[in-house]
């Protein structure tokens, strides 16, 4: 074999690779968030049954609070007790500084736009969005409206009474940087 033909080929042998090491790694990522909503689930039933903190494994350092449900789009999630980067790998987080589902105020719940927050680009007014509590309540939310902030910073407002739940995603959905400079925000009324 002459050189320039093992050059080449040794070149196509480098870009497979490469090209093969980089797909795994994104199917990594999705792989491991489904593995995580699936022991989410069961720590999710134990919740339910009255454990507190109920850890999908042990190291973690979130457990779910609630369960995130859109009956139209065939969306069911669990949603961690914090946001933090870590928790969002494994599935989307409430922001402790946000209402509680379903109580007074607005709950703010974020996720990753490429991942399990990558169906609020479907989203429509009127669409239904549940949300169970460990208590087994069901809260019921209608999407109202949806605005992209410049900002990833969400303030609230504390003169809201009634129950509000807020979907945060970073924004553009499609931008190719890990994360986007914006923030694309779902509101929702019971």
């Amino acid at each position: 074999m002459s050189g320039r033909r093992r050059t080449v080929v040794l070149a196509g042998v480098l870009l497979t690779l490469a090209g093969t090491g980089l797909a795994g790694q994104g199917g990594y990522i999705h792989a491991k968030a489904w593995a995580a909503q699936m022991l989410m689930a069961h720590a999710w039933n134990r919740a339910l049954a009255g454990e507190t903190e109920a850890k999908p494994w042990p190291w973690a350092d979130s457990w779910p609070v609630a369960r995130l449900r859109l009956p139209d789009h065939g969306i069911e999630q669990y949603v961690l007790s914090e946001a933090s980067g870590r928790a969002l790998a494994f599935g989307p987080g409430h922001l402790p500084q946000s209402a509680k589902p379903g109580s007074a105020g607005a709950s703010i719940i974020a996720g990753h736009r490429d991942t399990h927050f990558r169906f609020l680009r479907d989203i429509q007014p009127g669409d239904r969005i549940e949300v169970e509590t460990a208590d087994g309540a069901v809260h019921r939310f209608r999407a109202s409206t949806h605005y992209v902030l410049p900002t990833p910073d969400l303030t609230l407002d504390p003169a809201v009474t009634e129950p509000r739940l807020i979907l945060a995603t970073c924004w553009p959905f499609d931008a190719v940087s890990p994360r986007g400079p914006e923030r694309f925000v779902l509101m929702a009324r019971q």
